[in-house]
């Protein structure tokens, strides 16, 4: 929990990662380019202390994580999106296995989800049905611009991925969190496009969507789709980190979302290790909307930072929320 002016916040990190992106795990050049352009996104963003040699980025340990996250970074409950990429690395880069150790070792830090490909078929759902049924799982991440042979990517409406909603409606697998937002070489930018969600969203009701990274740089298209679709939410990782070198750009993105999407469907994530939580809250906590912005966006109050924090992923998640958080977020609603 962090307290700052006697305000106390509750941080669920709702996009974290335990890659293994060392050398010996990188099956082709894409393996190699890839956590290099993640690096790329670290090293230009972070505030210089909290950029790392880029051989810790590639395979940084248990303890680096736990201390950063937990100890460092005032996080309560972190939430693990796996990402699979078996054609870059030999053992994925952060498969569900992976992240499940950490889970299993700290059941009370972390909320474990999946991840499913519509082109893995039949035995993919039997599959998804075997990893929910093991971990109880409520969420997946999905990845549609990720490269699988000769394949480049894939659709949200597609009949196959249609195949898979439905098996997580029926599961209670209820929170879906899709990659949308920058590329990262070598994948592709058109199959991060978030115009599948608005179909899908609306055929699936029973399920929220978290737009992740809140499809930048086409955020505007976010917007239109979550203001007429209750069940879309936006995951602001790497639209926080420029809070720090474009704090104007920052204020006018978190503007245009708390108006379109609103306070209640807006979640903090770090994306750790792409950036490290500690700097992120602690400005975020700091921030003010600019004096001459503030009539067009208004105040952010304590009180959406909270939501933001924490709030809005502990009702979506089912997390048990400190007592003297709830108090001040009941006082000032």
């Amino acid at each position: 929990m962090y307290e700052k002016n006697g305000e106390k916040y509750f941080i669920v990190d709702g996009h974290m990662h335990w890659w293994d992106a060392s050398p010996e795990n990188w099956k082709n050049k894409y393996g190699e380019g890839w956590i290099r352009c993640f690096y790329g996104y670290h090293s230009a963003l972070s505030p210089e202390e909290y950029v790392w040699p880029f051989e810790k980025y590639c395979a940084y340990t248990e303890e680096d994580l736990m201390k950063d996250v937990f100890e460092d970074g005032y996080v309560d409950i972190a939430v693990f999106l796996p990402t699979y990429l078996y054609d870059f690395y030999h053992k994925g880069f952060n498969p569900t296995e992976r992240d499940a150790i950490l889970k299993e070792k700290y059941p009370d830090k972390f909320v474990l989800n999946t991840a499913w490909d519509p082109r893995d078929g039949e035995a993919g759902l039997e599959v998804l049905e075997e990893k929910v049924n093991r971990w109880n799982i409520k969420g997946c991440k999905l990845y549609t611009a990720e490269w699988r042979g000769d394949s480049k990517g894939w659709d949200l409406r597609d009949p196959w991925s249609v195949r898979y909603l439905e098996k997580c409606r029926d599961l209670g697998v209820n929170i879906i969190h899709v990659h949308k937002g920058p590329t990262i070489w070598p994948l592709n930018k058109d199959a991060f496009q978030v115009n599948d969600i608005d179909e899908v969203a609306t055929a699936f009701p029973e399920l929220t969507f978290i737009v992740e990274h809140c499809n930048l740089p086409r955020l505007e298209d976010l917007c239109w789709i979550a203001v007429q679709e209750s069940n879309v939410w936006g995951g602001l990782a790497v639209v926080l980190p420029f809070i720090h070198l474009r704090p104007r750009q920052f204020a006018q993105w978190l503007g245009e979302l708390l108006f379109w999407v609103g306070p209640d469907k807006l979640t903090f994530a770090s994306d750790y290790a792409l950036w490290h939580p500690k700097w992120l809250v602690e400005q975020f906590v700091d921030f003010q909307m600019p004096e001459d912005m503030v009539s067009e966006y208004g105040e952010l109050t304590p009180d959406i930072k909270r939501k933001i924090l924490g709030l809005n992923l502990a009702g979506l998640y089912d997390l048990q929320v400190p007592a003297e958080v709830m108090k001040q977020a009941s006082v000032t609603a």
